[in-house]
Order: C-alpha cells, then sequence, then structure tokens
C-alpha cells in the first residue's frame, strides 16, 4: 500500500508533487492546509486536535494516500502511518521563484488579487525557512527526516 508523505517550505514543490503522484496513481490527496485553518477566518488556526482527528479520519478512510503540507506537529502525527517519507528541500531561491509562478489556489483565497496580496508576507516567511524554530521550518523538517526509521526521501532539485 502506497501511503506517501510529501513536506518541505512554501514553494518547494508539495502541491505540484502530490497533485502529479494523485494524477499518475490516483490516490486520495489531503493538503494539509485544508485541515489547518478555520474557513472563512484567515490566520486563524484550528485546534490541533481539530486537526488531528481530520487527519486520523483521511488515513483510516484511505488504504492509500498522499498527504502533503509544512505542519511539523502533523506531519510527525502521520510519520508513523506512510509508506514513504519524501522532503522537499530545493532552497530557499528556487521557493521564491516558485511563489512567484503559484497558480490562483481557489480554495484558499477568493481571487488571485487577493492571493496575490499575501504574497510579500509569504515570500518573506520562505526566506526565513532556514533560521526560524517554528514547526514549519528547516530545522523541524529536518528532525522529523532524521527521525523516520522508515522509507525516506529527500528531493533538492
Amino acid at each position: 500500500m502506497q501511503k506517501l508523505l510529501i513536506f518541505g517550505n512554501s514553494g518547494s514543490g508539495k502541491t505540484t508533487l502530490a497533485s502529479k503522484l494523485r494524477a499518475e496513481y490516483g490516490f486520495p490527496m489531503l493538503d494539509l492546509d485544508n485541515i489547518t485553518w478555520v474557513i472563512d477566518q484567515p490566520g486563524t488556526r484550528l485546534d490541533i486536535k481539530q486537526s488531528i482527528s481530520m487527519l486520523d479520519k483521511f488515513m483510516a478512510e484511505n488504504s492509500q494516500w498522499i498527504i502533503e503540507g509544512c505542519y511539523g506537529s502533523l506531519i510527525k502525527h502521520a510519520c508513523g502511518r506512510c509508506s514513504e517519507l519524501i522532503f522537499l528541500d530545493p532552497g530557499v531561491e528556487k521557493c521564491l521563484s516558485n511563489n512567484l509562478s503559484r497558480p490562483w489556489e481557489s480554495h484558499k483565497y477568493p481571487s488571485m488579487e487577493e492571493q496575490n496580496k499575501k504574497l510579500d508576507f509569504l515570500q518573506e516567511w520562505v526566506k526565513s525557512y532556514y533560521s526560524r524554530n517554528d514547526e514549519y521550518s528547516h530545522q523541524q523538517h529536518m528532525g522529523i527526516y532524521d527521525a523516520h526509521t522508515g522509507n525516506k526521501r529527500i528531493i533538492k532539485a
């Protein structure tokens, strides 16, 4: 059974890779953004217990899956159930470039204009990936990767 867990910085290519694999294999896909934030309340995070409950439900209901995101707490929670852990780490410049060509994410923003209003903040956040120590940071992601004893790989390109 394929259970793929993809994580990394914003702009690292998580959604692109997950979407490609979903199209190739037909597995259900979960974008962790969709179980992390309160709908219609930008910047308001759900209680972690709610997010974990939704994550557990998704994993229990699907024998094969693809999960992608940057949330260290949720990645850690799902690690023990994945068949492969994939850490995307192409570097800050690639992430910044990818964010500039990001298509409209209609499930997150009412318009491309609204999405672009957040771009400057997103780019600054991406730049701090290697210096932060929050659950979205390189330090935390690398710790998750290093601690995982199952099948894993880092993709740098």
